[in-house]
């Protein structure tokens, strides 16, 4: 009852799903009444709390609202948001009082009593908030001459942090302003000596200027001085932009690009997580979304914006060297474009002798202490997306990926769902013309039907009309209205909707493919397990574990429970069509254990 509770508190008032409880409660395999469970936990939620708190069914999860009660986290994101914009303004003593006061509503580790699923998943963004906040009080207080009461608190940090370099250059302002340079440069030379031996990486600009100013006997520019304004790009270098080009007037998706502005730029100024994620079916629009947020971040990342497809043309996933070499040349990395060679000596060493850990140390190093945002596209279990993220512990990194990532550990994730009906109209139109579909209104609607809400869909239908400007929309409509022509039409110029979904195919075990063929005569009516069960030959608890491999390869969505909470099925209408096109193989028995390991 702790985790939900805290659960739909972090959510700060948006909607918990059903799904997302599940997880964070018992990790991938919730048992098969978690709905019933979660259904009970609520009910005794609001006994607990009485009338002051409301917990609402919202589909496909919960709501909670407490507009009169005070709830440390957002108190202490208030505190800390104030003490910040006091710091900006040079306000030191009102900024470390307000600090301070954000920092007095920690008391002792948070969410100490939940799931290891909830702690993994929240907790090192809020320490790291929480760092953040502390460092900018010792930034304050040492703006205020308090460098002599700062000393023995920032020592003993350093020990407990001894790779944070804001921290050791705050000790190293600290211990030089009471007299004691030695002692300052000692610590620069064991946290640089720290730095190497476990990162690989030397120090930052950070620590490395503020050695620079206690060597020359200056203050310059360090955690000393009052806070910086976002930095330029060096003198002389082009930060580099590799992001393609926006899509004009992003449609439908005005609340979730108005989210992921603001995750950037609180992730670009320390506030939140270095890793965000957008997850949906193919097709959904991903990549549309996440370039175009990126370029409106753009005065926040100064340094760079990147775009790394993770993925080929057909959906497979690139080699992990191919990605590195393709990031480190975007970087300015003398690599050699034919064989991905080391150029700094001349010489023209092959990719294949460069260690592989040697291209994640140099990544690391380009990127440290750069405000960078990298958006990497396509991303999916695996080894390709490991490495990255141990290259890049500094920068930003926008993921796109159709489902839910393990390697990812507390990012803040958006789901992206199919367009409503007036949005799509409005793509649709976007791409055609509006006095078109207006013409014709009954067959745009079974163009819209037909299309399901998918973005990809929309403009392949869109261009199909533009390149054949004498076609009515019927002609096309009636083109589409056969179920068995339907993604075979879904195609034109180099999108392809069919083509899209088999990735998603691809990603599944065998036997998961055999049940999602077999479940091509289901409809897009929401199901059960039990209906699938029947259908498939097998027991309901069987059926639900391959359902949920469905619905973790995004074939399959949860669209909320019954009565009895047992959870609801639905297929999308092409991924049905795409289901019932896939041959159908013997009947499929699993194990439990194949199901767990599959």
């Amino acid at each position: 009852m702790h985790t939900v509770l805290a659960a739909l508190l972090l959510a700060k008032g948006r909607v918990v799903s059903d799904s997302r409880l599940n997880f964070l409660l018992w990790g991938w395999e919730p048992p098969a009444t978690s709905g019933a469970q979660i259904y009970t936990y609520m009910s005794r939620l609001r006994k607990l709390l009485g009338d002051e708190v409301r917990i609402e069914r919202r589909p496909p999860g919960y709501l909670l609202q407490a507009p009169h009660s005070a709830v440390d986290l957002l108190e202490f994101e208030r505190l800390d948001r104030l003490g910040r914009a006091a710091l900006a303004r040079r306000r030191h003593r009102e900024a470390g009082a307000l600090l301070a006061e954000a920092l007095g509503h920690w008391r002792g580790t948070a969410l100490a009593n939940v799931t290891e699923h909830l702690a993994d998943a929240e907790l090192p963004q809020l320490e790291e908030a929480r760092m953040h906040a502390l460092e900018s009080r010792i930034e304050a207080d040492l703006a205020l001459g308090r460098h002599e009461q700062l000393t023995a608190e920032l020592t003993g940090l350093v020990a407990r942090h001894p790779l944070r370099e804001k921290l050791r250059a705050q000790l190293m302002t600290a211990l030089y302003r009471s007299g004691r340079q030695s002692d300052a440069l000692q610590s620069y030379y064991e946290g640089r000596t720290l730095l190497a031996d476990q990162l690989g990486i030397d120090p930052g600009e950070a620590l490395g200027s503020t050695y620079a100013a206690v060597l020359k006997g200056t203050q310059g520019p360090g955690p000393g001085g009052a806070t910086r304004p976002a930095r330029e790009p060096a003198a002389g270098l082009a930060a580099p932009a590799t992001l393609p080009p926006d899509v004009d007037g992003l449609i439908g998706r005005d609340g979730e690009a108005h989210v992921l502005r603001t995750q950037l730029a609180e992730s670009a100024a320390g506030r939140g997580p270095r890793h965000l994620l957008i997850t949906g079916m193919a097709g959904v629009g991903k990549t549309a979304l996440a370039v175009h947020v990126a370029h409106a971040a753009a005065a926040h990342f100064p340094d760079g914006r990147l775009f790394v497809e993770l993925s080929d043309a057909h959906g497979r996933p690139r080699h992990p060297r191919h990605v590195l070499i393709g990031l480190l040349r975007d970087l300015g990395e003398p690599l050699r474009e034919s064989d991905g060679a080391l150029a700094d000596s001349g010489t023209g060493t092959g990719a294949d002798d460069v260690r592989f850990e040697d291209l994640v140390r140099l990544l690391r190093t380009r990127t440290m202490g750069r405000q960078l945002l990298v958006v990497l596209d396509g991303a999916a279990e695996g080894e390709s997306l490991a490495p990255l993220l141990a290259g890049l512990p500094g920068g930003v990194v926008l993921i796109t990926g159709r489902t839910r990532l393990t390697q990812v550990t507390g990012a803040r994730t958006t789901p992206l769902a199919p367009l409503g009906d007036a949005a799509a109209h409005d793509l649709l139109a976007a791409v055609t013309g509006r006095a078109r579909l207006l013409a014709e209104p009954d067959a745009t609607d079974d163009l819209l039907g037909y299309c399901g809400g998918l973005p990809l869909a929309l403009r392949i239908v869109g261009s199909r009309l533009i390149a054949r400007p004498f076609w009515p929309v019927a002609r096309l409509a009636q083109r589409l209205a056969a179920p068995e022509h339907r993604l075979r039409e879904l195609t034109h110029g180099g999108l392809d909707m069919a083509r899209a979904l088999l990735p998603s195919l691809y990603a599944l075990p065998a036997p998961a493919r055999t049940v999602l063929a077999r479940l091509g005569s289901i409809g897009t009516e929401p199901f059960l397990a039990q209906r699938a069960a029947g259908l498939l030959g097998m027991t309901e608890a069987t059926a639900e574990q391959w359902l949920e491999q469905l619905v973790d390869g995004a074939l399959l969505d949860l669209c909320g429970v019954d009565l009895r909470g047992r959870p609801l099925y639905r297929l999308h209408e092409l991924v049905l069509l795409f289901a019932a096109a896939q041959p159908a193989q013997s009947a499929v028995q699993p194990a439990q254990s194949a199901v767990r390991s599959a």
